[in-house]
């Protein structure tokens, strides 16, 4: 136990190694030197936080992620534990009923969504690989989630603007095409409620955010810019595994 009245003890950083804070060129951010305020985890105190969580010990989607995980590398695209149970507890806590995935892979996030919408409730996800996805498929049965999840097989932009204009959504999760993103985003937007949420995944790029030089990281950092400032939401860059940005639509 960790007393209250006393912080961990921290090993102290060399100050060569510590890299400086950019500032900000966020029209209207306060936050060009922010009081650096957190904890860096290594492998024993981040598996405490994979294991205390509701549930850390799942059957369905500890099988799913070692089978994903023998795909080789591209494993890396799976969320982690704790998002997983993150989007759950969104769902959940929202009463969401309609929710979309743009970008499935195995299903490890669609499982985790769909189990926090309401009994009635359906996720409608959006992929291009059917390999990948057809994995997901067997998962889903599996949890018992195939009569509340629907695939389609086609890029985000031609899914996303198929859809009903009666279509109403209460959550959307991003985690597809890194520079497609702002495009997915301006396309879910006008389909989510007010005080819907909108998440986006891998919003730090593995650090790459701080000097973007390739594409992807360039197009995250324009996003994050944007979403900031865009009065249209209320957004938090939570670093949560590789960056976890929360939006509610105003």
């Amino acid at each position: 136990m960790v007393s209250r009245s006393k912080s961990p003890s921290r090993k102290p950083v060399p100050p060569s190694s510590k890299k400086p804070v950019p500032e900000s060129d966020t029209p209207g951010c306060d936050c060009a030197s922010p009081p650096l305020k957190f904890l860096s985890l290594d492998d024993a105190l981040y598996r405490y936080v994979v294991i205390h969580r509701s549930k850390p010990r799942d059957p369905v989607l500890d099988d799913l992620r070692d089978e994903t995980e023998k795909l080789g590398s591209i494993s890396g695209m799976l969320i982690s534990r704790e998002q997983g149970s993150f989007l759950t507890l969104l769902a959940a806590l929202i009463g969401a009923r309609s929710a979309v995935e743009v970008g499935t892979f195995t299903g490890y996030s669609s499982i985790c969504i769909a189990r926090g919408l309401l009994p009635e409730g359906r996720l409608l996800c959006i992929d291009v690989n059917a390999d990948w996805t057809a994995i997901a498929g067997r998962y889903w049965k599996r949890a018992g989630l195939e009569d509340k999840i629907e695939l389609r097989l086609g890029g985000g932009r031609a899914e996303l603007e198929a859809l009903p204009a009666e279509c109403i959504l209460d959550l959307a999760f991003i985690d597809a095409d890194k520079p497609n993103y702002d495009l997915y985003y301006e396309l879910v937007l006008p389909r989510v409620r007010p005080n819907g949420l909108i998440l986006f995944d891998n919003m730090l790029q593995h650090g790459r955010i701080l000097d973007p030089q390739d594409e992807s990281a360039r197009a995250i950092d324009n996003l994050n810019k944007k979403l900031c400032t865009d009065p249209r939401v209320e957004c938090v860059l939570l670093s949560i595994a590789d960056g976890l940005m929360l939006c509610r639509k105003m």
